[in-house]
């Protein structure tokens, strides 16, 4: 057959109808997925690799979105302990618990009276005979104010604590959840360090399937030769390689997942320990089925586009001879 007919017939194939357009894709995709089991050990380690870049940002994501969880389950039991002076005592306390009772915002509102504080004090501190020879209860009463989970926001609490501050009898304020803010602000950092950490190990992944792809374009050299002779296109040739591409991406998203819920697993145990000691029973949290899907089609994207790259710079090298 002359070059000019080898052509149109090349050309023929590609614009064929939706049916054998569709066979055609299909047989590319089967095609890539073979050429990747017939090498299996380099296949292997090329996933493996894909899986752990991936599974490292998903992983770190998660421990940012567990720790996230167990700080606002915490700030639902942020207190603040509001100090009276002596010479308010016990009834300054009570008109003020009386005036913060029902306000928004606000889960419980208790009153630890002097003799309360006195006793609870005695009790844990080992120190009933030295307060036994004092002539007055030293300690103050002290009104405990526990806000609901929408009121323990930073700016809302820090409002209340200033208020309470100033409030008619009171001594001192002390804030128990300031921690929770500070650990808030470091989690904030964690969240943006794990997304620019996600962009780098995406930059991995394209640069790896991308000399994975490379290394396959040259050992086809020859055959990529041949198909240019007979008049099939660039867009036609890196096709199959642009399927090899996102399913080596496809194949790292499940290592990645496969290592993330091992990970999961072994760290389960400990972590219910931990809550049980705190009296939660707050596990860990893990990817749910669209995130593990999105882990998936993101580890494709990545491998397609790591092939296209590697294919629209070598591809227009090789020419026939």
């Amino acid at each position: 057959m002359a070059a000019p007919e080898r052509k149109r017939a090349v050309g023929a194939a590609e614009g064929a109808g939706p049916g054998d357009w569709l066979a055609t894709h299909r047989a590319d995709a089967r095609g890539a997925s073979a050429r990747i089991a017939r090498t299996p050990l380099a296949s292997l380690l090329t996933v493996t690799v894909i899986g752990i870049a991936l599974a490292l940002p998903v992983g770190l994501h998660l421990a940012v979105t567990n720790l996230r969880a167990l700080a606002g389950a915490w700030e639902g039991a942020a207190r603040i302990s509001v100090f009276m002076t002596p010479a308010a005592g016990d009834a300054g306390a009570a008109r003020l618990a009386e005036r913060l009772r029902g306000r928004d915002g606000l889960a419980r509102v208790e009153v630890i009276t002097r003799e309360q504080a006195l006793a609870e004090f005695t009790a844990q501190s080992g120190f009933g005979a030295a307060l036994e020879m004092l002539d007055e209860n030293p300690l103050p009463a002290v009104v405990v104010v526990t806000p609901t989970a929408a009121g323990a926001e930073p700016a809302r609490i820090e409002a209340l604590r200033a208020e309470l501050a100033g409030a008619p009898g009171v001594d001192a304020v002390e804030l128990d959840a300031r921690w929770l803010a500070r650990l808030q602000a470091m989690l904030e950092i964690a969240r943006r360090a794990v997304g620019l950490l996600a962009a780098l190990f995406a930059l991995a992944v394209v640069v790896i399937v991308g000399n994975t792809i490379r290394l396959d374009i040259q050992n086809r050299r020859q055959e990529i030769e041949v198909a240019k002779l007979i008049g099939a296109t660039d867009g036609w040739i890196q096709r199959p390689f642009l399927y090899e591409g996102a399913w080596y991406g496809v194949a790292g998203g499940v290592a990645a997942l496969t290592l993330v819920a091992v990970a999961l697993s072994l760290l389960a145990g400990p972590v219910a320990q931990l809550a049980g000691l705190y009296g939660s029973d707050r596990g860990l949290v893990g990817l749910d089925l669209r995130a593990a899907a999105s882990v998936l089609v993101g580890g494709a994207a990545l491998g397609w586009l790591g092939s296209w790259v590697a294919v629209a710079r070598h591809l227009s090298e090789i020419e026939p001879t």
